[in-house]
């Protein structure tokens, strides 16, 4: 209507005010008052004469999700609305109409996923395909959460197991066993993407196939059909299932611990995904499965091998770059090998244990610390060991001479082998605060029997507190000659053994 007025008054070029008003049947004193506002008074005008709509009072909530999980279907986006706010004095399609508009103003429009439309028979086929949603929130701590998706081609019936760790064959192939046992019975064929946890390698259509899920399969009885190569829209019911189980069952959800998300999707499958009127079939799947798919499903039992499930599965954490994981507010150290990886994370009698997720092998261990906030190290992984040990050698070795220093530190290493690095520590530090030693004296300590570093700092300080003990070297002898047979180190043990605490070493 303001741009019919602009557009016959043309700047006064055009119509009078009465025949625009006569034209568009409204009175001279609209067209005058448009004709006098520009168009950012218009706009504003017109937005001040918004009327309120019901759902604005939850405007702010619903702009809170949308901001925080752009990707919320306004199906999803209502339902959370509801659970909420209780019922709402809308209908289903005003809500959806209103949250589709908020979303044009608060966050990209979703992309849209097709699937085909395959005539099926029923019992025949179950469409199978991974996923993971990643950044799932667990405890407090972003998570990612593994997903096996099962779809029954003629009812749409859908099945959803869920692990806490990458899913390897065995876990698998209890998936599948589940997934028979809620179904009720199995399909005859089941179809997979080149997953090698089913095919291992395919040459022109022949498929060579992971030999111990094709066990599974042939005593389970079903077999098993890979789809061509990077060809999604041949399982496109269980595509499509994949996205709809990250976005409406699990996008957007917080947990407390892992048993919430198992119930969590339990409950999403009986109330939500199996009880909605499917858009292609237009019936609900668990309907259309109990009255025209189940009499055809074949019976099944679970066969002999099915792996047992030994417990519930650990969660997994990602180390920073700083090398550590947080738990529970808290933040513990990884290996200086695990940095930047993901580790296993268990809780057991007060302690944290962290393990390779693959082989599953424990890597460390720590006391649970209480209250939040806190940093709990192991010193040990921040550095490589051999490295560290390395580096303390090169340094003694550099003080006294590559052979002597050689010498002391095999000497030390084959007395204390286990405390090893240690026992350098303490040697490098205390070499420190001896600027000059007698080579004939570290040749003669070198000589010893066995050495530590609680013995080397005993001769050091008996030498450097009683020098007169040594005497004088023979004449022409080189320095150091009093250590030498005629002026046994003995002597500065006898000192040693003197000054040394009770229960200390025998330095004879």
């Amino acid at each position: 209507m303001i741009h019919k007025i602009k557009a016959m008054y043309d700047e006064g070029r055009g119509s009078s005010l009465r025949a625009i008003a006569a034209e568009l049947q409204i009175s001279r004193n609209t067209v005058r008052k448009y004709l006098r506002m520009s168009a950012e008074e218009i706009t504003a005008y017109r937005e001040g004469q918004r009327r309120e709509r019901r759902l604005d009072v939850h405007r702010g909530y619903m702009v809170h999700l949308l901001e925080t999980y752009p990707r919320l279907s306004a199906v999803k986006v209502l339902r959370k609305l509801r659970e909420a706010h209780g019922e709402l004095a809308v209908s289903a399609r005003s809500a959806r109409r209103y949250i589709r508009e908020l979303k044009a103003t608060v966050t990209l429009k979703q992309e849209r996923y097709y699937e085909p439309v395959l005539d099926m028979v029923p019992g025949v086929q179950c469409q199978v395909d991974g996923g993971e949603l990643r950044g799932v929130m667990i405890d407090g701590v972003e998570t990612t959460v593994y997903l096996m998706i099962f779809v029954l081609s003629y009812s749409r019936l859908m099945y959803v197991a869920a692990s806490a760790r990458p899913i390897d064959t065995a876990a698998l192939i209890r998936m599948h066993d589940a997934a028979f046992r809620a179904f009720g019975g199995r399909p005859r064929e089941c179809v997979y993407d080149q997953t090698r946890l089913v095919v291992i390698d395919e040459q022109f259509r022949e498929l060579a196939l992971n030999e111990r899920f094709a066990r599974y399969a042939a005593s389970a009885g079903f077999a098993i059909r890979a789809c061509r190569g990077y060809d999604p829209e041949s399982k496109g019911k269980v595509e499509a299932g994949v996205k709809y189980v990250k976005s409406n069952g699990l996008y957007g959800e917080a947990f407390a611990g892992w048993t919430e998300v198992v119930a969590h999707l339990q409950q999403w499958l009986e109330e939500t995904a199996n009880a909605r009127t499917h858009a292609t079939t237009g019936e609900v799947p668990r309907e259309r499965y109990r009255r025209a798919e189940q009499p055809h499903m074949a019976p099944y039992l679970s066969p002999p091998g099915v792996p047992e499930l030994t417990g519930e599965a650990p969660l997994t954490r990602h180390a920073d770059k700083t090398g550590l994981i947080a738990w529970k507010a808290n933040k513990y150290s990884v290996p200086l090998a695990y940095q930047r990886r993901r580790v296993g994370v268990v809780e057991t009698d007060g302690q944290l244990v962290l393990s390779d997720p693959g082989s599953g092998a424990v890597i460390a261990r720590h006391g649970l610390a209480p209250g939040k906030g806190a940093i709990i190290k192991n010193t040990h992984h921040y550095r490589d060991p051999a490295v560290a040990i390395a580096d303390l050698e090169a340094a003694i070795e550099q003080r006294l001479g590559t052979a002597s220093g050689q010498r002391l530190c095999a000497l030390i290493k084959a007395t204390e082998p286990k405390i090893y690095k240690d026992q350098l520590q303490g040697v490098k530090r205390l070499l420190g605060g001896y600027p000059a030693l007698d080579p004939g004296l570290v040749d003669a300590l070198c000589d010893k029997p066995a050495m530590s570093y609680t013995r080397l700092r005993a001769y050091l300080e008996a030498y450097s507190a009683h020098p007169e003990r040594c005497g004088e070297p023979p004449p022409g002898a080189p320095s150091g000659a009093c250590m030498s047979a005629s002026s046994p180190l003995a002597r500065y043990a006898a000192i040693a053994a003197e000054n040394a605490p009770e229960g200390a070493h025998d330095f004879h």
